[in-house]
């Protein structure tokens, strides 16, 4: 708790830059982070938080195949629905957290099978902007 502060400005700046690489790909169909002032609900972050945080979603093109291709291609990254590790975790939405809701129920909430989320940790940035690579090539 004492380091939290800390940790958090380190998560959200990662982040931040883990966002702005990601819109710059091809294989990237969207980026869900609230720290890009392309974001919905960017100017709400802004006022309520400090720091948008440490998550970001993308979609890429090619559906479930194509985001598990992401996620397989990894290295470093750890393969799990965990939030919030001091290292960096990936997941497949449709099929982790939101895998026992239908079909209908993932699209209402904005879950495609091409989202990719990513709790960014405290790695260097260009570590784990080299992991994620990997996939996107």
């Amino acid at each position: 708790l004492e380091t939290l502060s800390l940790r958090m400005q380190a998560h959200s700046a990662n982040a931040q830059r883990l966002a702005e690489w990601l819109v710059d790909q091809a294989a990237v169909n969207a980026v869900h982070y609230p720290g890009l002032a392309r974001h919905p609900q960017y100017e709400l972050a802004a006022r309520q938080q400090r720091l948008p945080g440490g998550i970001v979603a993308f979609e890429v093109d090619g559906g479930r195949a194509a985001a598990w291709r992401v996620i397989d291609a990894t290295r470093m990254l750890s393969i799990t629905a965990n939030l919030g590790d001091t290292k960096t975790t990936i997941t497949h939405p449709a099929t982790t957290t939101h895998g026992r809701l239908g079909q209908d129920e993932r699209a209402a909430a904005g879950i495609t099978d091409g989202l990719v989320r990513v709790a960014v940790g405290l790695e260097a940035f260009e570590d784990i902007r080299e992991d994620l690579a990997r996939g996107l090539a």
